[in-house]
């Protein structure tokens, strides 16, 4: 919360000036806050005088650490579909709680979810917290932040994990925050540790060390896992569980931002983290034309186009098909990736693929040490011989039906 000093408080108001949101003004000589306050420390760190300060989450709650047990996941729904991070979540958030003994509990937030409670109790979840609202129709970082944040603080779970994806990573700091929890981003691992804290496990200094973080001191502990790192366990139609309905919590404020309308981007004809086989290049194309090759053989072989942060940057192909630390993270049977180095930014997206096929002309490239299969050689002479037996190959098999 924001704490405001009247002994050191002149009223000069700065504050008042400077909030974006309206949540302070000067009365009586005296700043105050309302509602509105959004905890960003804008007016902490322009008071000159010292009259103002953040006292993040509520101190009581984080002395007892005792009174914080079980685990959450929020459960992404978008579209009538639940998020495949969530199941994956699902997955290791089991892992968490049976090692802990406590309940796993799935968070849905959204509107017209039919249906998907059952799904995630299936997935592994004790018991589905559900608020099913037509105010949460559309996704708001204030909206679904406050619900949340509100379930955390009456139910008061030991673990708090999300997906890493675009609305992961829009609100759950705020929440984080809100509550004065720590958070882990992007993590590729968890696992708890001898002292019973959660071990998360993340790329760190640009990808070129994996770094362990533990919240010792605050609870909850708070992670978001990038999508295709978890792997789900199959559903199990027999699972009993509990699913409970609550109302949305809508504070004043909560809807500064109106959503006037949601527009689905053209998708390729297969999804990048869907694809089962994946090929990708890098800088070794030398430039945009070489995609010509890539989108050629990747039809053939019925999967999607990838590309290396270089390639993007580069301007050969658009970010929705990076892969790696700063893109998607993929999981396809097949990753075929041409010209690519390996540097660990991008071994970061694609290297729980099951099978990693590797061309390159430079015998000594950090993607052989990874690699099912290395061809070292120029891909220019390579992919179009390998095109071409699968157009004969096609051929062949269109002959005899």
């Amino acid at each position: 919360m924001l704490i405001i000093d009247p002994e050191k408080c002149i009223g000069c108001g700065v504050c008042e000036a400077q909030c974006a949101f309206g949540a302070i003004a000067v009365v009586e000589g005296t700043a105050q806050v309302n509602d509105k306050c959004t905890l960003c420390g804008s007016c902490v760190d322009n008071c000159e005088v010292g009259a103002l300060s953040l006292e993040k989450g509520e101190p009581g709650d984080r002395a007892d650490l005792s009174a914080w047990a079980g685990v959450f996941v929020y459960a992404e729904s978008r579209h009538g579909q639940l998020a495949q991070v969530s199941l994956e979540l699902l997955g290791i958030g089991r892992k968490l709680a049976d090692q802990r003994r406590v309940p796993l509990a799935a968070v849905l937030l959204g509107h017209d979810l039919a249906g998907q409670a059952e799904t995630l109790i299936a997935h592994g979840a004790d018991t589905v917290y559900r608020v099913d609202d037509p105010a949460l129709a559309s996704f708001t970082d204030q909206l679904y932040a406050d619900t949340l944040e509100e379930l955390i603080r009456t139910q008061r779970p030991e673990i708090v994990l999300a997906g890493a994806t675009a609305i992961g990573r829009s609100f759950i700091p705020k929440v984080a925050t809100s509550l004065g929890a720590g958070l882990t981003a992007d993590c590729t691992e968890l696992a708890i540790g001898e002292d019973g804290n959660l071990l998360q496990t993340r790329p760190a200094f640009g990808g070129n060390i994996m770094a362990t973080i533990v919240c010792p001191d605050t609870r909850p502990q708070m992670a978001t896992v990038r999508p295709l790192v978890m792997k789900a366990v199959p559903p199990d139609a027999s699972r009993q569980g509990q699913i409970i309905d609550l109302p949305a919590t809508v504070r004043p404020g909560a809807f500064r931002v109106e959503v006037l309308g949601s527009v689905l981007a053209e998708q390729d004809k297969v999804k990048l983290t869907e694809a089962k086989v994946v090929v990708a290049a890098g800088r070794g194309l030398g430039d945009e034309k070489g995609f010509a090759l890539i989108r050629e053989l990747a039809e053939l072989l019925g999967g999607a186009v990838a590309a290396s942060r270089a390639a993007v940057d580069a301007g050969w192909i658009d970010y929705a098909h990076q892969v790696g630390q700063t893109g998607k993270t993929v999981a396809p049977k097949v990753y075929l990736c041409c010209g690519i180095s390996g540097a660990i930014q991008h071994l970061v997206g694609m290297r729980s693929s099951e099978t990693i096929i590797a061309i390159n002309r430079d015998p000594e490239a950090p993607i052989f040490e990874v690699a099912t299969y290395g061809v070292v050689g120029d891909l220019f002479e390579i992919l179009p011989k390998l095109i071409d037996h699968l157009r004969r190959r096609e051929q062949c098999a269109n002959g005899r039906r």
